[in-house]
């Protein structure tokens, strides 16, 4: 199988790591496989791809969508290195609230699967990062919603030593607690 599957602490989180076949002239592998990913829990269909780029200290996020837009992710990072964090938003689960943080990189080529439910963001450690994730719903603009990145309650130990570059937009979302409950999915 091309790929080991590695469930995280929060329940349907799986970290990825694709089996690399490299030599003197560079690496192949595969990137997504649906069949080995229906078969090891991720039974999602993927219906957006998206590629960001970001320089030295940008920290993006968190985000997700209102229901009923939410979206299942597949991230990954093809150039630099990452710090990816997903925090549990499902109001009725055992681990609201939580977060889960995984190292992603052009070197390790590990992916990180986030289901429904959860708000995204990262912090980039390289110079400069590049992700390319694939997504279960479009993006819908009415729907885009965040949390703070620096929350107390949730408290997510980014394991940085600089202030992170912000878009306006992140600097001012607010708490988990002050979050409409009735649009978490």
């Amino acid at each position: 199988m091309p790929f080991e599957f590695e469930p995280q602490k929060i329940k349907d989180i799986i970290l990825v790591k694709p089996k690399v076949f490299g030599d003197n002239r560079g690496f192949f592998m595969e990137s997504y496989k649906k069949s080995d990913f229906t078969a090891n829990g991720i039974d999602v269909e993927f219906n957006q791809d998206n590629h960001s780029k970001s320089t030295a200290h940008v920290l993006r996020g968190l985000h997700y969508q209102a229901k009923p837009y939410g979206q299942a992710k597949l991230v990954r990072c093809s150039k630099g290195r990452i710090y990816d964090v997903a925090v549990d938003i499902r109001p009725n689960s055992d681990t609201f609230g939580q977060y889960v943080k995984v190292e992603l990189s052009e070197e390790n080529k590990h992916m990180l699967f986030i289901p429904d439910g959860f708000a995204h963001g990262f912090v980039v450690l390289s110079e400069e990062a590049e992700l390319l994730y694939k997504a279960s719903g479009e993006y819908n603009p009415k729907a885009d919603r965040g949390v703070l990145w620096n929350d107390k309650d949730i408290n997510i130990n980014w394991e940085i030593d600089f202030e992170p570059i912000l878009s306006e937009k992140d600097k001012i979302q607010p708490k988990l607690s002050e979050i409409n409950k009735g649009e978490l999915l």
